[in-house]
Protein backbone atom coordinates (compact mmCIF):
# COMPACT_ATOMS: atom_id res chain seq x y z
CA UNK A 1 0.00 0.00 0.00
CA UNK A 2 1.56 3.31 -0.86
CA UNK A 3 1.18 6.44 1.33
CA UNK A 4 -0.57 9.51 0.88
CA UNK A 5 2.21 11.42 -0.24
CA UNK A 6 3.23 9.05 -2.33
CA UNK A 7 -0.10 8.63 -4.09
CA UNK A 8 -0.59 12.62 -4.42
CA UNK A 9 2.98 12.37 -6.19
CA UNK A 10 1.47 9.87 -8.46
CA UNK A 11 -1.69 11.79 -9.22
CA UNK A 12 0.02 15.49 -10.08
CA UNK A 13 2.43 13.34 -12.16
CA UNK A 14 -0.54 11.88 -14.42
CA UNK A 15 -2.19 14.87 -14.06
CA UNK A 16 0.66 16.71 -15.14
CA UNK A 17 1.60 14.03 -18.61
CA UNK A 18 -2.36 14.28 -19.35
CA UNK A 19 -1.82 18.22 -20.25
CA UNK A 20 1.39 17.92 -21.89
CA UNK A 21 0.04 15.24 -24.16
CA UNK A 22 -3.36 17.28 -24.75
CA UNK A 23 -1.28 20.23 -25.49
CA UNK A 24 0.80 18.46 -27.90
CA UNK A 25 -1.79 16.63 -29.69
CA UNK A 26 -4.86 18.97 -29.84
CA UNK A 27 -3.86 22.77 -28.36
CA UNK A 28 -2.59 24.37 -31.11
CA UNK A 29 -5.35 26.28 -32.89
CA UNK A 30 -5.64 28.90 -30.31
CA UNK A 31 -2.90 31.06 -31.40
CA UNK A 32 -3.20 34.13 -33.31
CA UNK A 33 0.35 36.48 -32.47
CA UNK A 34 2.89 35.28 -34.97
CA UNK A 35 2.20 34.40 -38.70
CA UNK A 36 4.85 32.00 -39.61
CA UNK A 37 4.17 30.25 -36.31
CA UNK A 38 0.25 29.88 -36.96
CA UNK A 39 0.69 28.55 -40.37
CA UNK A 40 2.88 25.96 -38.80
CA UNK A 41 0.77 25.65 -36.20
CA UNK A 42 -2.38 25.22 -38.35
CA UNK A 43 -0.55 22.46 -40.32
CA UNK A 44 0.13 20.74 -37.63
CA UNK A 45 -3.87 20.74 -36.29
CA UNK A 46 -5.26 19.96 -39.58
CA UNK A 47 -2.67 16.73 -39.42
CA UNK A 48 -4.02 16.10 -36.36
CA UNK A 49 -7.76 15.90 -37.04
CA UNK A 50 -7.49 14.33 -40.02
CA UNK A 51 -6.78 11.31 -37.69
CA UNK A 52 -9.63 8.87 -36.39
CA UNK A 53 -7.22 7.94 -33.44
CA UNK A 54 -4.03 8.12 -32.42
CA UNK A 55 -1.64 5.56 -30.42
CA UNK A 56 2.31 7.62 -29.04
CA UNK A 57 4.65 6.07 -26.48
CA UNK A 58 6.18 9.13 -24.99
CA UNK A 59 9.24 9.70 -21.98
CA UNK A 60 8.43 12.12 -19.66
CA UNK A 61 11.52 13.36 -17.65
CA UNK A 62 11.24 15.90 -14.42
CA UNK A 63 14.95 18.16 -13.75
CA UNK A 64 14.95 20.43 -10.67
CA UNK A 65 19.65 21.22 -10.30
CA UNK A 66 18.15 23.37 -6.81
CA UNK A 67 16.38 20.13 -5.44
CA UNK A 68 18.96 17.66 -7.16
CA UNK A 69 15.61 15.82 -9.13
CA UNK A 70 16.11 14.45 -11.56
CA UNK A 71 13.56 11.67 -12.51
CA UNK A 72 12.61 9.66 -15.61
CA UNK A 73 9.47 7.52 -16.74
CA UNK A 74 7.85 6.35 -19.56
CA UNK A 75 4.03 5.53 -20.52
CA UNK A 76 1.38 5.32 -23.65
CA UNK A 77 -1.63 6.68 -24.35
CA UNK A 78 -4.12 6.05 -27.26
CA UNK A 79 -6.30 8.81 -27.72
CA UNK A 80 -9.93 9.41 -30.08
CA UNK A 81 -11.85 12.39 -30.03
CA UNK A 82 -12.16 13.38 -26.14
CA UNK A 83 -11.42 9.65 -25.36
CA UNK A 84 -8.55 8.59 -24.09
CA UNK A 85 -6.35 5.52 -22.14
CA UNK A 86 -3.46 6.62 -20.79
CA UNK A 87 -0.57 4.55 -19.04
CA UNK A 88 2.23 5.76 -16.62
CA UNK A 89 4.09 4.78 -13.62
CA UNK A 90 1.81 1.76 -13.22
CA UNK A 91 -1.37 3.91 -13.12
CA UNK A 92 -4.06 3.37 -16.13
CA UNK A 93 -6.41 6.40 -16.72
CA UNK A 94 -9.45 5.60 -18.70
CA UNK A 95 -11.97 8.48 -20.19
CA UNK A 96 -14.82 6.70 -21.34
CA UNK A 97 -16.40 10.12 -22.84
CA UNK A 98 -18.55 10.54 -19.59
CA UNK A 99 -16.72 9.36 -16.67
CA UNK A 100 -12.95 8.90 -15.51
CA UNK A 101 -11.65 5.46 -14.35
CA UNK A 102 -8.62 5.91 -12.22
CA UNK A 103 -7.00 2.20 -11.99
CA UNK A 104 -4.35 1.47 -9.44
CA UNK A 105 -2.91 -2.61 -9.53
CA UNK A 106 -0.61 -1.49 -6.34
CA UNK A 107 -3.45 -0.76 -4.34
CA UNK A 108 -6.05 -2.88 -6.16
CA UNK A 109 -7.99 0.37 -6.65
CA UNK A 110 -10.45 1.96 -8.92
CA UNK A 111 -11.54 5.36 -8.54
CA UNK A 112 -14.46 6.90 -10.45
CA UNK A 113 -15.71 10.39 -10.93
CA UNK A 114 -17.74 12.33 -13.67
CA UNK A 115 -16.69 14.37 -15.83
CA UNK A 116 -17.77 17.80 -15.51
CA UNK A 117 -17.38 20.08 -18.61
CA UNK A 118 -17.24 23.37 -16.77
CA UNK A 119 -14.63 22.17 -14.24
CA UNK A 120 -11.90 24.41 -15.86
CA UNK A 121 -9.77 21.93 -14.01
CA UNK A 122 -11.01 19.03 -16.30
CA UNK A 123 -8.53 17.60 -18.69
CA UNK A 124 -9.50 16.50 -22.06
CA UNK A 125 -7.97 17.24 -25.73
CA UNK A 126 -10.95 19.74 -26.49
CA UNK A 127 -10.68 21.23 -22.90
CA UNK A 128 -7.03 22.49 -23.91
CA UNK A 129 -8.14 24.04 -26.98
CA UNK A 130 -10.08 26.32 -24.96
CA UNK A 131 -7.57 26.80 -22.43
CA UNK A 132 -4.55 27.59 -24.75
CA UNK A 133 -6.97 30.35 -26.69
CA UNK A 134 -5.67 32.93 -24.22
CA UNK A 135 -3.34 33.40 -22.17
CA UNK A 136 0.10 33.14 -23.54
CA UNK A 137 2.15 35.02 -26.38
CA UNK A 138 3.87 32.84 -28.79
CA UNK A 139 7.38 33.41 -30.79
CA UNK A 140 9.16 31.11 -33.72
CA UNK A 141 12.25 29.71 -31.98
CA UNK A 142 14.64 27.74 -32.80
CA UNK A 143 15.05 25.12 -35.56
CA UNK A 144 17.38 22.01 -34.41
CA UNK A 145 18.71 18.94 -36.13
CA UNK A 146 17.29 16.04 -33.73
CA UNK A 147 19.04 12.63 -35.30
CA UNK A 148 18.22 13.51 -39.18
CA UNK A 149 15.22 15.47 -38.36
CA UNK A 150 14.47 18.92 -38.31
CA UNK A 151 12.42 20.25 -35.33
CA UNK A 152 11.15 23.55 -35.00
CA UNK A 153 10.49 25.05 -31.71
CA UNK A 154 7.74 27.70 -30.70
CA UNK A 155 8.14 29.60 -27.83
CA UNK A 156 4.99 30.26 -25.59
CA UNK A 157 5.44 32.52 -22.47
CA UNK A 158 2.42 32.68 -19.96
CA UNK A 159 1.22 36.52 -20.00
CA UNK A 160 0.45 36.31 -16.05
CA UNK A 161 2.35 37.14 -13.43
CA UNK A 162 0.78 34.45 -11.24
CA UNK A 163 1.82 31.48 -13.66
CA UNK A 164 4.80 29.18 -12.37
CA UNK A 165 5.34 28.21 -15.58
CA UNK A 166 8.28 31.07 -17.15
CA UNK A 167 8.42 29.35 -20.82
CA UNK A 168 7.35 26.55 -22.75
CA UNK A 169 8.97 25.48 -25.87
CA UNK A 170 6.92 23.59 -28.33
CA UNK A 171 9.08 20.97 -31.14
CA UNK A 172 7.28 20.40 -33.76
CA UNK A 173 8.59 17.87 -36.71
CA UNK A 174 8.95 19.97 -39.74
CA UNK A 175 8.43 17.07 -42.45
CA UNK A 176 5.48 15.02 -40.65
CA UNK A 177 4.08 18.29 -38.84
CA UNK A 178 4.15 16.20 -35.62
CA UNK A 179 4.70 17.12 -32.08
CA UNK A 180 8.16 16.12 -31.30
CA UNK A 181 8.31 17.09 -28.16
CA UNK A 182 7.40 19.79 -25.60
CA UNK A 183 9.88 21.78 -22.69
CA UNK A 184 8.35 23.10 -19.76
CA UNK A 185 10.58 25.29 -17.48
CA UNK A 186 9.29 26.50 -14.29
CA UNK A 187 10.21 29.60 -12.13
CA UNK A 188 10.88 27.28 -9.42
CA UNK A 189 14.30 25.78 -11.61
CA UNK A 190 12.20 22.56 -12.47
CA UNK A 191 12.04 21.54 -16.56
CA UNK A 192 9.28 18.84 -17.24
CA UNK A 193 9.87 17.55 -20.90
CA UNK A 194 7.94 15.27 -22.73
CA UNK A 195 9.28 13.41 -25.61
CA UNK A 196 7.39 11.12 -28.26
CA UNK A 197 8.61 8.10 -29.30
CA UNK A 198 6.23 6.78 -31.32
CA UNK A 199 3.54 8.10 -33.07
CA UNK A 200 1.09 6.09 -34.53
CA UNK A 201 -1.88 6.57 -36.10
CA UNK A 202 -5.45 5.19 -37.21
CA UNK A 203 -4.63 1.66 -35.67
CA UNK A 204 -7.35 -1.07 -35.35
CA UNK A 205 -8.85 -0.57 -31.91
CA UNK A 206 -11.66 -2.83 -29.89
CA UNK A 207 -14.92 -1.50 -29.51
CA UNK A 208 -14.39 -1.58 -26.00
CA UNK A 209 -11.03 0.04 -26.08
CA UNK A 210 -12.67 2.75 -24.08
CA UNK A 211 -14.93 0.82 -21.93
CA UNK A 212 -13.98 0.17 -18.25
CA UNK A 213 -15.08 -3.52 -17.36
CA UNK A 214 -15.91 -4.12 -13.76
CA UNK A 215 -15.45 -7.66 -14.09
CA UNK A 216 -11.81 -7.37 -14.86
CA UNK A 217 -10.83 -6.05 -11.43
CA UNK A 218 -13.02 -8.52 -8.77
CA UNK A 219 -10.93 -8.07 -5.95
CA UNK A 220 -10.48 -4.37 -6.23
CA UNK A 221 -12.02 -1.77 -4.21
CA UNK A 222 -13.95 0.48 -6.36
CA UNK A 223 -14.29 4.09 -5.19
CA UNK A 224 -17.25 6.54 -6.41
CA UNK A 225 -16.24 9.86 -5.70
CA UNK A 226 -19.56 10.97 -7.20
Amino acid sequence: MISKSQRAFKKAYLTTVLSFLCICLSAISGFAQDKKAKSLLDEVTAKVRSYNNISIEFKYSLQNSRENVNQESKGSVILEGDKYLLNFMGTTKLFDGKKVYTIVPEDEEVSISKYDDNDSNAITPSKMLTFFNSGYKYYWDILQNVKGRKIQYIKLVPTSSKDQRKEVLLGIDVQTKHIYNMIESGKNGTKTTLTVNSFKTNQPLSKNQFTFVASKYPNYYINKLD
